[in-house]
């Protein structure tokens, strides 16, 4: 059977792996992109010397997928502390991973994060989120992570002061409504591996991603209106045609592009950050809110984990908010006068640099809608769709996605998967 030529709508991780394989199997592709740069969700800005990851994210480097797609050593990554910092009763108190840092998890056992007692279910939870497969994690039953944490042992506290913002963060969303299969598979990937950014940016991921397709593939600036069968309408009135299309953008723009498609709910955050003349906290640590009030879920000082993001003798600190933000101004007066409880007078002197206002960030995903029928990637014959929210709500899952759709269009196709 001859090669078809195809369209891939979105250059984001999703899209940018399809791409990959369809051009390995010699399939002729053209990747059209709306915007001005590749990555979709997951890009840096450069501004003022500065490295800004448009909304706070992590690598966890014990992805399966991605090590198929990506050159680590080149991308440099640079490491988060395994285990967090918590902001409670008035301080910081560290919680560290008992089994890579155990002299540390020692002398924090008996902090004011969680009982003796929560700190044994961590390994619990750790021993049953390694059994099986990963594969096996997403064909377990499900229920909320809420529920899980508690079936598991936690208490209540340990879930309010730890788990509600750091898995809240991950997730973004509050109230732990997330299915257990996801909070099982993140801390899978956090036992096994480690939370890192590359040295340049998280935008380096989709760009190296891109760099090994040939020159012109990518598309940028070219905004599709409209879908139809093997077509696209392009926003400029121009059309093209393809032997099959590949809608690879998020789940609110495939919605607009395709009528029927199921609206999905997505989760919301706002990232805004700061230059500081120091570091409010000195060393690769998330920063936790572990008391649940105020607008901050937690903070990270970007330029204690990779120091290319901050010009020399500056710190770069990202800040995450979950709740819907308002007025950005009002929103960055509440958050400084939160932050000024926890380091004082010196966060009157932090500068804000730019405020991301993020509402699809990352698709819900509650217990009911891990079905095989969200994974599909096949709607009609030539017709495909990949990304996060066809797998699950991470980089892996955008990856993942995009290759599934790529094999079943080669498997279509009758064509060798390279």
């Amino acid at each position: 059977m001859a090669r078809p030529n195809v369209i891939v709508v979105g250059a984001g991780l999703a899209g940018l792996t399809c791409a990959r394989l369809l051009h390995q199997a010699k399939v002729k592709v053209r990747v059209l992109e709306a915007s001005d740069g590749v990555g979709g969700r997951v890009r840096t800005d450069a501004v003022e010397g500065f490295l800004l990851d448009r909304g706070f994210q992590v690598f966890l480097t014990a992805y399966p997928e991605p090590r198929r797609w990506l050159d680590y050593e080149a991308l440099g990554f640079q490491r988060f502390f395994p285990g967090a910092r918590v902001w409670r009763a008035g301080r910081l108190h560290q919680v560290a991973d008992p089994l890579r840092r155990p002299l540390r998890a020692a002398t924090h056992a008996f902090n004011r994060v969680g009982s003796f007692t929560d700190k044994l279910h961590v390994l619990d939870l750790r021993q049953q989120s390694l059994a099986g497969s990963v594969e096996d994690v997403f064909l377990r039953g499900q229920k909320t992570s809420r529920e899980y944490l508690r079936d598991v042992g936690f208490s209540d506290e340990m879930v309010e002061t730890f788990f509600r913002p750091f898995f809240g963060g991950i997730f973004l969303e509050k109230e732990l409504r997330t299915s257990s299969r996801m909070l099982e598979f993140v801390f899978r990937m956090f036992a096994t591996g480690a939370a890192v950014v590359p040295a340049k940016g998280m935008g380096a991921l989709a760009e190296q991603l891109a760099a090994k397709l040939p020159f012109g593939m990518v598309k940028l600036n070219t905004p599709v209106e409209e879908v139809w069968g093997h077509r696209v309408r392009l926003t400029s009135g121009g059309r093209e045609e393809a032997d099959a299309v590949v809608v690879a953008t998020d789940a609110p723009a495939a919605e607009e592009l395709l009528p029927g498609m199921p609206p999905r709910e997505m989760n919301a955050v706002t990232c805004l950050y700061f230059a500081a003349p120091e570091p409010p906290v000195r060393g690769p640590y998330l920063v936790l809110n572990g008391e649940g009030r105020g607008p901050v879920n937690h903070l990270a000082v970007m330029s204690e984990v990779a120091p290319a993001y901050a010009p020399a003798g500056q710190a770069l600190i990202s800040v995450s908010v979950l709740d819907p933000a308002g007025n950005p101004e009002t929103l960055e007066a509440r958050v400084r006068e939160q932050l000024s409880e926890w380091f004082g007078g010196a966060v009157a002197k932090w500068r804000h640099l730019r405020t991301y206002v993020i509402p699809h960030a990352l698709p819900a995903q509650p217990p009911e809608l891990f079905t095989e029928a969200h994974r599909q990637v096949r709607l009609s014959p030539g017709l495909y769709v990949c990304g996060d929210y066809r797998e699950n709500g991470s980089i892996e899952g955008a990856m993942v996605s995009g290759r599934r759709a790529a094999e079943a269009l080669l498997r279509d196709w009758e064509l060798e998967l390279p």
